[in-house]
């Protein structure tokens, strides 16, 4: 299998795979972490919009000394519309969730994208639903409902089923995302794509979180809290931002998908090294079942693979 066969891989196989560790590693932290910052120190839209202006500036700081990339009339259309799946509604829907439920809930949650992903790509892009694509949808989303329909606590920082639904439909959002503007993506750079959703996402955003952005008292947040807005902004969203796209130009979408299993197991080892949450019986079983569907279903032949074998030409 690709994933593991370290000693042929190329240059750019081996930055896709470090860019993609790095990238669900710094989510798998950042979970446990905004969960500490909501809603102690800040509303969950005040800390979307603190990601979004942070990252946006970034962005544009960045591209002042990169290839300057002129984009088309009809792409900066098509970048609103990625900027509001893939930027805007899912962060939003994605920390409201979080506000709400336990951070080890919303990161099994987030594994279920690439099942997600799957579906809309069959949808969407014509891929192949085959049989083991149907056995890892159901064993991964059992793993998801089971999460859901056992978080009927309502107190923040326990499960919760609003919370986790929050998250759940936030995975929906960017898997529109990835699917519907795959093309439009590799049309350009990650500077200048990521550069023009959140600027998008910056401007369109203020209105919907005006009233979280100005009802924080921001002379009053400790330093604590600004190191770990900080860590929220810089790496779990401009620097994470910037790291998927490489791995996405070397590597295979079922190899992208594998590297999810990552952030729970990160944000369970955070959250229960700081005493912020507890690893239960059904958790377990969840994110077991969560984990086996997204493997069985990246294991599945792409439409082109299929394509191949029908045509007698070996893929």
């Amino acid at each position: 299998m690709a994933f593991f066969n370290w000693k042929i891989m190329d240059a750019g196989k081996w930055r896709g795979h470090i860019a993609l560790l790095s990238a669900n590693v710094i989510w798998g932290i950042n979970t446990p972490i905004s969960k500490t910052i909501m809603p102690g120190y800040l509303p969950a839209g005040a800390l979307n919009y603190f990601r979004l202006v942070g990252a946006c500036l970034a962005f544009w700081l960045v591209s002042l000394f990169c290839k300057r990339e002129k984009v088309s009339k009809r792409d900066l259309w098509l970048l609103f519309w990625a900027a509001f799946f893939g930027v805007m509604f899912n962060q939003i829907l994605f920390l409201r969730g979080l506000a709400m439920t336990a951070p080890i809930d919303a990161a099994i949650v987030a594994t279920t994208a690439p099942i997600i992903t799957m579906i809309v790509s069959a949808m969407y892009l014509k891929e192949p639903i085959t049989w083991t694509k149907v056995i890892g949808v159901v064993v991964g989303m059992s793993g998801a409902i089971l999460l859901i329909s056992s978080s009927h606590h309502g107190v923040a920082g326990e499960s919760n089923m609003w919370g986790n639904l929050l998250c759940l439909i936030s995975c929906f959002s960017f898997a529109i995302y990835l699917t519907v503007f795959k093309d439009l993506i590799s049309r350009y750079s990650p500077v200048t794509i990521m550069k023009w959703l959140f600027l998008y996402g910056t401007i369109a955003c203020f209105p919907v979180l005006y009233k979280d952005i100005v009802s924080v008292d921001y002379a009053s947040l400790v330093p604590d809290a600004w190191w770990r807005i900080g860590y929220v902004v810089l790496f779990a969203t401009f620097l994470s931002y910037l790291l998927v796209p490489i791995g996405q130009k070397n590597l295979r979408p079922t190899t992208l998908s594998m590297y999810n299993y990552v952030q729970p197991l990160v944000a369970s080892f955070v959250a229960v090294l700081i005493g912020l949450d507890t690893f239960g019986l059904v958790k377990g079983i969840a994110g077991v079942l969560v984990f086996s569907g997204v493997y069985i279903v990246t294991q599945s032949k792409s439409r082109a693979q299929v394509l191949a074998e029908k045509s007698g030409t070996k893929k």
